[in-house]
């Protein structure tokens, strides 16, 4: 089959959560099918500016064929149009023009998908609220899947977003939240729906145990890992470490603890660095966790989108490749997963996927799904919640490692790569049929 990705964002550069699982996807579906993604020439989702050159490339196994922006969005006035759409009496061209200034705006994408849809036996459209999404799905929708990517927030309630999501021959979502909540705010959908989830990679065995992390006074290279010697075994531990490498060097995480210097408890978040993503309440609630006792240090892994303070308790990593960000989540003692807006949390299975407890923001109905589910975390709704949270998962070697054991087996049993596939391939072939 030859299948279209549409998507805002594409490239192994665009950190963003649909953006990344829609490569994910594309480069996976690419091993037996014909896979083209069109997309915009931004990296950036902020403005938008064109930074890729325009025109196909090749990626992974994957045709991507590029379209330029018109214009670059000036977020000021976007966000001032946004409180007045959201607010107050409007047409339906005033959402259309709203779509325009949120961005990205990409005649030529349009363009192309009207002249060339024939040619593609799919169409996936990855996320409800972008002009790729809204201007594309008109165009053949008896064969076009949404991947909706919804949650919570005021531009789901726009009327323009009741076509995107009764047009589509199917939708997929990512978890039964996400599909509970479109089911309650848009009753005319299609037939065909399905939770088809993403698939995480399960670590490989690691050829070294968990072994105690040194106390923030304990001197450099006594001991870096974020488990007890005595902790339950997560399903990555060798028996015993090396006779050829001290056990410090063998610790798991240990190559990233030592290559930022840090020692103890270690609370990790990885993502868009942005208060949108409740980093900035993050901050604010560790320190209050720190000025309760509390030893550990936060590290923030990802694209720094806002100002941090200079705090010795607060670290940040900057932009990890695939391994390292992998080498992160093992040395965590905790992983935190602030964001109250999410469809999936990529950074919640990848923890629980290594066996790292999460913590996570309550106000997430599908965080808390994946805590309720897995038993492999806790969820805090409020400053105090999340202080005494932290204080237990760090303080209790135990504990920690049974969470660890049920976010592995939680990953292992939902969200394999060939469990997610064979979904793919079964409304595939639902839409081929009814053609």
């Amino acid at each position: 089959m030859k299948i279209a990705f549409i998507i805002q964002r594409y490239g192994a550069e665009v950190l963003g959560g649909s953006e990344h699982l829609c490569r994910l996807v594309a480069e996976r579906l690419a091993a037996s099918h014909d896979v083209d993604v069109l997309t915009s020439c931004a990296q950036d989702y902020i403005t938008w500016k064109n930074e890729y050159p325009e025109g196909a490339d090749r990626i992974r196994g994957v045709t991507v064929r590029r379209f330029a922006t018109t214009s670059t969005r000036d977020i000021e006035a976007f966000n001032a149009f946004s409180e007045r759409i959201y607010d107050k009496p409007h047409s339906r061209a005033d959402e259309m023009e709203w779509l325009k200034q949120q961005g990205p705006w990409c005649p030529g994408l349009v363009e192309f998908l009207r002249r060339n849809h024939q040619q593609y036996d799919v169409l996936i459209f990855f996320t409800y609220l972008y002009a790729t999404t809204v201007v594309g799905l008109e165009i053949a929708p008896q064969r076009s899947i949404l991947v909706s990517t919804a949650h919570d927030e005021p531009a789901i309630r726009l009327e323009i977003f009741k076509d995107v999501f009764r047009t589509p021959a199917a939708i997929c979502y990512l978890t039964e939240s996400e599909r509970r909540f479109v089911e309650m705010q848009f009753p005319e959908r299609p037939l065909l729906e399905e939770t088809v989830g993403v698939g995480i990679d399960l670590a490989q065995v690691q050829p070294y145990p968990r072994i105690p992390a040194p106390s923030a006074d304990e001197e450099p290279g006594a001991s870096t890992a974020g488990g007890d010697a005595t902790e339950p075994a997560t399903g990555f531990e060798d028996e015993s470490p090396s006779l050829d490498s001290p056990a410090h060097l063998m610790a798991r995480g240990a190559v990233f603890r030592r290559r930022h210097r840090l020692y103890g408890p270690m609370v990790l978040y990885g993502g868009r660095i942005d208060p949108g993503k409740g980093c900035e309440e993050l901050i604010q609630y560790f320190t209050e966790y720190v000025k309760e006792g509390g030893d550990a240090t936060l590290v923030l892994m990802g694209a720094k989108l806002m100002v941090l303070p200079e705090e010795p308790y607060i670290r940040f990593a900057g932009r990890l490749s695939d391994r390292e960000r992998l080498q992160a989540l093992e040395a965590a003692t905790v992983v935190v997963c602030p964001s109250p807006y999410e469809s999936l949390s990529l950074l919640a299975l990848e923890a629980l996927s290594v066996g790292t407890p999460i913590l996570a923001n309550a106000r997430s109905a599908v965080l808390v799904e994946h805590c309720v589910r897995s038993n492999g975390g806790l969820f805090y709704a409020d400053r105090d919640e999340f202080v005494e949270s932290l204080k237990l998962l760090t303080g209790n070697d135990r504990l920690r490692g049974e969470l660890g054991r049920n976010g592995v087996e939680y990953v292992r049993e939902n969200y394999r790569w060939d469990v997610v596939l064979g979904k793919y391939e079964r409304l595939f072939a639902k839409i081929r049929n009814a053609r």
